[in-house]
């Protein structure tokens, strides 16, 4: 029975910096790995990544493999020659079939020989397209961590797109679909971030192989409580505003919840916190100067001790949402969508607010503008829940044990 963990962990880049969801859990997940095991973070090398992210690896990882690559660059000429290419020729989803690379591939199967491994975790779906290029099985077990189902999030956005985008749409999610159901069903262990996500990777990719769930964490001494008053009337949206599920969010809100907000509490303001924010984000701005787009910011915390509320009007997603947990670890109300807030252990008009339709979503924001002591009790009572529960430490022990588990099953099979 095996102890102790020697993982090789694929990834499509460095973690730093610290600019999104996934990035953080892995990177806290893997600080708390790396103290009582070996972790070799094997990924691709972004053309034009600062350099400073070799270095600041050591903090997550034991050795590190870069392996080059160069992203066409979004909505640039060739991108839109690459989406047609895809289209085209192609069985693979655009999201996946860009990061085919075998270099990578070769390298991965370089790194299974040399013994210095007993694991591989492969980190979202994405590194699967090249540690199982040319239909090899890999010779060490895989646990496949996935932080969403992704062809949930590409069927959302088809449900949701309309025009001539829609059939494009539906053409990635089906290709998704099957994508993610094949590497999937390859992996000797399949893991979650939810219950819920767990649930349905049996349910609805029809997978036998789901060891089950991570919870969600959240770094306890870096988010804190502020001592500050909050503004009023004042809302604040955390994201990596070139996500396509953030950026439908933000412009569903702002068209058809914020008019509504503004003709009760026209003195209301809405900051939008997040990295390389799309055109259509930045004009939000531009065309409202009740509304701040900050962009890259270096600490988020000073916007979540401002503002009297947090949003997150996700209608689209999968996965849990980190920034809800480090908002509630700050103490700030935060109003979700059912969607925004799926698979976190949260209860609506207790320690968070759900809320849906446009007039849904208008009656709570007034509520917590209206109300600041009872708005003041929901984020307390959020504080209390992921102090008590979602601290990294005892998030990382479900996953431990899930590696070893996927090891030790591996083994067995050796053995006969």
């Amino acid at each position: 029975m095996a102890d102790s963990l020697r993982i090789l962990w694929l990834k499509t880049g460095p973690l730093h910096p610290l600019d999104t969801g996934g990035k953080i859990r892995t990177y806290n997940m893997l600080r708390e790995l790396k103290r009582e095991h070996e972790v070799t973070y094997h990924s691709l090398w972004p053309h034009g990544t600062d350099e400073s992210a070799r270095e600041l690896a050591a903090e997550y990882s034991t050795r590190q493999i870069w392996i080059p690559w160069k992203e066409t660059p979004k909505r640039s000429l060739a991108f839109f020659s690459e989406l047609a290419m895809n289209f085209g020729m192609s069985r693979l989803p655009y999201a996946i079939d860009k990061y085919v690379s075998s270099m990578w591939a070769d390298a991965i199967q370089q790194a299974e020989k040399s013994g210095a491994s007993n694991l591989i975790v492969c980190d979202f779906l994405t590194p699967a397209v090249n540690l199982y290029s040319r239909r090899r099985r890999p010779k060490l077990p895989v646990l496949l961590f996935q932080h969403n189902v992704e062809s949930l999030i590409w069927k959302r956005t088809y449900e949701n797109a309309g025009g001539v985008a829609r059939p494009y749409f539906r053409n990635q999610w089906q290709r998704m679909l099957r994508f993610e159901k094949e590497a999937c069903a390859q992996a000797d262990q399949v893991c979650a971030v939810s219950v819920e996500d767990a649930n349905l990777l049996r349910t609805e990719l029809g997978l036998t192989n789901v060891c089950g769930a991570v919870p969600t964490g959240v770094d306890l001494d870096f988010f804190q409580p502020s001592r500050e008053g909050r503004k009023p009337l004042s809302l604040v949206f955390l994201g990596s505003m070139d996500w396509m599920p953030n950026i439908d969010g933000i412009c569903w809100f702002t068209k058809e919840v914020w008019p509504t907000v503004k003709a009760k509490h026209p003195d209301a303001h809405l900051t939008i916190v997040g990295r390389r924010p799309v055109p259509a984000v930045r004009e939000l701005g531009e065309r409202d100067s009740a509304i701040t787009v900050t962009g890259t910011v270096d600490d988020v915390r000073p916007y979540l001790a401002e503002a009297s509320a947090m949003i997150v009007p996700l209608r689209v997603g999968g996965g849990t949402r980190i920034k809800i947990f480090e908002g509630m670890a700050t103490g700030i109300p935060c109003l979700s969508s059912r969607i925004g807030a799926e698979g976190l252990p949260v209860t609506h008009g207790d320690d968070v607010l759900l809320a849906d339709e446009p007039a849904e979503f208008a009656r709570e924001i007034n509520f917590l503008f209206e109300q600041p002591a009872k708005a003041k009790a929901i984020g307390d009572r959020g504080r209390k829940l992921v102090a008590a529960n979602y601290g990294w430490s005892k998030v990382n022990e479900v996953f431990v044990s899930h590696c070893l588990a996927t090891v030790n099953q591996a083994d067995a099979r050796a053995r006969g």
